[in-house]
């Protein structure tokens, strides 16, 4: 890391690098990761501001997929609320719009950089440039958010499985006190860079809990609350 430290100054600098990352990945767009989005990961990045990645098709995935600790570098494993928009979505819509006009999911993110002992002490500038330390997205059973208040996603609870053992748990106020937070924000960044959320892309809004490493086994995100289901990741050598 200490390489680049001065390579990469400011944040716009490091969403360049992350556009010409993802151009070279030739497949669309399928999703955006918020990252920093509590108190204390913030403080361990030294930003007052979330940071957004745009993560392409093959990085996200459907419930109860398999990843491979051979394809990652130093992969991480959090758990989160994700979105997928129904129609467009658009900073001039309420709360109440964007969340009506999506699909709630309880959410399993791997992040991952390409540098050793990345966590937590890469700096922010290469976390953006590490398309906000993307990995993977996979997204759990959907529920209509038209069914669903924005108070109803700060009132979510976790609780992470590695092969039937307790490693972690959480809760949806960590991520800017709601995930709807964060979806806001969001929207809001891209119609400063004149773009905007589209039908079928997915959100994944922050993590409930100071992420462990990744290990093989099966992994479970068991959430209750008012969105209750379980999201199943498969993780193999």
């Amino acid at each position: 890391m200490t390489a680049w430290d001065d390579v990469v100054n400011d944040t716009a600098t490091g969403y360049k690098v992350q556009a010409a990352l993802v151009a070279m990945k030739v497949q669309p767009v399928k999703g955006y990761k918020i990252s920093l989005t509590s108190v204390t990961t913030q403080q361990m990045f030294d930003s007052d501001t979330p940071l957004y990645g745009e993560q392409v098709a093959d990085h996200v995935l459907e419930n109860d997929a398999t990843v491979s600790l051979a394809t990652m570098n130093e992969p991480l494993i959090e758990v989160e609320i994700g979105f997928t928009a129904k129609t467009d979505l658009y900073a001039t819509m309420t709360d109440e719009e964007l969340l009506a006009n999506s699909w709630v999911s309880g959410a399993i993110e791997v992040p991952d950089a390409r540098f050793k002992d990345w966590f937590p002490s890469l700096n922010k500038y290469l976390v953006v440039s590490d398309t906000a330390v993307g990995g993977y997205i996979e997204l759990g059973n959907r529920v209509d958010g038209a069914t669903l208040t924005p108070l109803d996603l700060a009132q979510v609870q976790v609780d992470l499985l590695l092969d039937g053992v307790s490693v972690a748990a959480g809760a949806s106020t960590e991520v800017l006190d709601n995930p709807m937070n964060a979806l806001r924000w969001l929207v809001h960044q891209l119609a400063a860079e004149g773009r905007f959320v589209q039908a079928g892309q997915s959100v994944s809004s922050g993590t409930f809990f100071v992420p462990p490493h990744l290990t093989t086994g099966t992994y479970e995100a068991k959430f209750t609350g008012s969105y209750t289901g379980t999201t199943t990741l498969h993780v193999q050598d």
